[in-house]
């Protein structure tokens, strides 16, 4: 071979090799067409050019190309909140609000106080009428104490002028049953379970607006002085009585005159004047707290009247 054979030789081995990177680039070149390039809508013009690629895509550039269409749209996306314009309201729709809202809120104000009025005005009638029950049960009480103090008190002064007689002249039976009927008192305990309940209550306008307090103040006044009247009299009997018929009556005397049964004898044990005369004097004593129980015991009674008239008529209770 000659050397001009050799030396094209060499340009027909390089042919192909500039060929094969001539080639290699314009499908690079086509390549990245592909990727910006729009789809073909058209079948003819899309097949033409499907034919007219020979060699396949690179395998990266596919691969990016899968990848970045693969990746979810929502994961780009960016959510604001909306812009909302406000517009200013006139004023006589604010005004209009507000007066709503008062009116709701006075709505309820006064639908609880009606509530609350009609609870307090029923809760005050149940205690007006117990306090009713317990002054008439008070009344009646008062009425038979009453009775049977003025009959004590009749029975103090006979006694006293009894004892104004001589020892021998005396009537020692009648002494002896008169003084065991004056060793007695009739105590009254009052229905107070009403009144303490009311003092209770006293803010509730339907007491507190009225005058039920003054009574109540008045007719307390005078229990406490029948009360202090009832002590006294206790005290004198343990000091003037009781040693009187424990000393001078015999055992079957004692018995009978403190068992409302006639007293079987008129004799007395170791009776002389003076015992009189101190039981005489005692006497005045017992018969001053015997009238102070029964005017107590009366004004005690008018209070209770008078209190028990002015409920019934100021919580309109007549017909209870």
């Amino acid at each position: 071979m000659s050397k001009n054979d050799h030396g094209n030789t060499n340009k027909i081995k390089k042919k192909p090799v500039a060929r094969a990177r001539k080639l290699a680039d314009e499908v690079k070149a086509e390549g990245a067409e592909a990727i910006d390039k729009p789809e073909i809508s058209d079948p003819n013009l899309k097949a033409k050019s499907q034919n007219s690629s020979v060699i396949e895509h690179p395998a990266p550039i596919i691969k990016e190309v899968n990848t970045l269409s693969s990746l979810p749209e929502t994961e780009m996306e960016v959510h604001h909140h909306p812009q909302l314009e406000h517009k200013p309201k006139p004023i006589k729709e604010y005004l209009l609000e507000g007066f709503m809202i008062f009116i709701a809120v006075m709505m309820g104000f006064i639908a609880e106080n009606i509530r609350e009025d009609i609870t307090n005005s029923e809760h005050v009638r149940q205690l007006t009428l117990q306090l009713v029950h317990e002054l008439k049960a008070d009344t009646v009480q008062l009425n038979e104490i009453y009775k049977e103090e003025t009959l004590i008190v009749k029975y103090n002064d006979t006694l006293f002028n009894l004892l104004q007689q001589p020892v021998e002249k005396a009537d020692t039976r009648r002494i002896q049953k008169l003084a065991a009927n004056s060793h007695s008192m009739w105590l009254f305990h009052p229905s107070a379970g009403a009144t303490s309940a009311i003092k209770n209550e006293l803010h509730l306008k339907q007491f507190s607006n009225s005058e039920i307090i003054n009574y109540f103040t008045t007719y307390e006044r005078h229990l406490e002085l029948l009360r202090t009247d009832q002590d006294i009299n206790l005290q004198y009997q343990r000091i003037y009585l009781d040693p009187f018929v424990t000393q001078h009556f015999t055992p079957a005397n004692l018995v009978a005159a403190f068992s409302d049964f006639p007293v079987p004898t008129a004799q007395m044990r170791d009776l002389t004047q003076r015992d009189l005369n101190q039981l005489a004097t005692d006497m005045v004593l017992v018969r001053i707290i015997s009238k102070a129980l029964v005017t107590d015991n009366k004004r005690l009674k008018n209070d209770a009247v008078d209190l028990l008239r002015y409920v019934t008529k100021q919580y309109q209770l007549e017909d209870k």
